[in-house]
């Protein structure tokens, strides 16, 4: 069984001229609901200054990337109708002050949660790869848990905050963890103990509903599929694709380790945190934490291990040729933190980085 893979993109409404968010998602998605007889792919976010599309399941990774580029270009096009332009920026550069959706969920979520629920202008990327059971997904999460801060620090997108460098290469991954219920997980076990422990964590009172289960894993509450929500959104289109591809193999070599008895790692959430912090910070420019060793590695000896985990499952598939060329793309020319310092080194100016990100978003 070829599994099917989707992705979810979050993308940042900005102002053409000047770079700074703005808040037409209203107005983008109205566009696009008139364009497309109301089966648009868009959705609205927390914020109105988001906009996110939906792939649909691609079992082959050269349609799912012919289905990123074509809603990304929607989006563009949509966004210049109502006189914005979109960056797949898992941040805003510039400052900014976001305004929160309007709908009682997103009501609810900012008189709960206060100032962490307005400072959470962030765009991530969720990949949900198919799974035949609950009972497969929930081992597939106990056995990719050790391999998500890998996928961040490859993803990450995110290194200015309000105007200023935030020494991360993901601040986004910082943000986002201010959730309740953000981050790595301790191992399940099984189906059942997965879905009391959310039952439980929605019985506190603290969410409101199992939708605001944000794990850097979970199963989609939506879809029959393991759904991992740690990376940014990529800034180009193609680490899109890689992450996704990369994630179908997780999840294919996690679900042969359960078939054939092999346990899952029994190393603790405290070490995943630490790990997926340093991979928040360093990117793909210093050390990570090596999944294995639980030591620090330079990055593309991490990156080399995960290919080497996957590498069966990639040869199965098809797509190892793909993902070993697409790795050493990253590593020669870095992620999209890497592509925003570099771009503000050369213009000195976050405009003109932003301007450079809505370029690379189009094309």
């Amino acid at each position: 069984m070829v599994r099917t893979v989707g992705v979810e993109e979050e993308l940042l409404l900005v102002d053409a001229d000047s770079g700074e968010a703005r808040a037409l998602s209203s107005s983008v998605l109205a566009i696009a609901e008139k364009d497309t007889a109301g089966q648009s792919p868009f959705e609205a976010e927390l914020h109105r200054q988001q906009l996110e599309f939906s792939t649909h399941p691609c079992a082959d990774m050269g349609e799912l990337a012919d289905s990123v580029r074509r809603w990304r270009a929607q989006a563009v096009r949509h966004a210049a109708d109502a006189g914005a332009a979109v960056a797949a920026l898992a941040t805003s550069p510039l400052p900014v002050s976001p305004k929160i959706g309007t709908g009682e969920r997103y009501r609810w979520m900012a008189e709960r949660f206060g100032l962490t629920a307005q400072e959470q202008l962030t765009c991530g990327c969720h990949v949900h790869v198919s799974v035949a059971s609950d009972e497969e997904g929930v081992a597939v999460l106990d056995r990719v848990r050790c391999w998500l801060p890998v996928l961040l620090a490859l993803s990450a997108n995110s290194p200015f905050w309000q105007g200023q460098d935030s020494q991360y290469s993901s601040y986004r991954s910082q943000v986002w963890g201010r959730w309740p219920s953000a981050g790595p997980v301790d191992v399940h076990g099984s189906a059942e103990a997965y879905h009391a422990g959310v039952r439980s964590l929605v019985a506190t009172g603290v969410l409101r509903d199992e939708g605001m289960v944000y794990f850097d894993a979970r199963l989609s509450h939506r879809y029959p599929t393991v759904e991992v929500r740690i990376a940014d959104v990529c800034l180009d289109p193609a680490d899109t694709v890689l992450l996704a591809t990369l994630v179908r193999g997780l999840v294919d070599t996690a679900a042969r380790q359960w078939r054939a008895g092999e346990p899952p790692s029994a190393s603790g959430t405290s070490l995943l945190r630490a790990a997926s912090w340093q991979a928040g910070r360093s990117g793909l420019e210093g050390l990570l934490v090596h999944p294995r060793t639980w030591r620090p590695e330079p990055a593309p000896a991490v990156l080399g291990a995960l290919l080497d985990h996957v590498r069966d499952a990639l040869e199965e598939s098809g797509d190892l040729k793909a993902v070993e060329s697409a790795l050493a793309t990253v590593v020669r020319r870095g992620n999209g933190a890497r592509i925003q310092r570099e771009t503000l080194a050369r213009t000195g100016s976050l405009r003109d980085t932003v301007a450079e990100c809505v370029r690379i978003t189009a094309e």
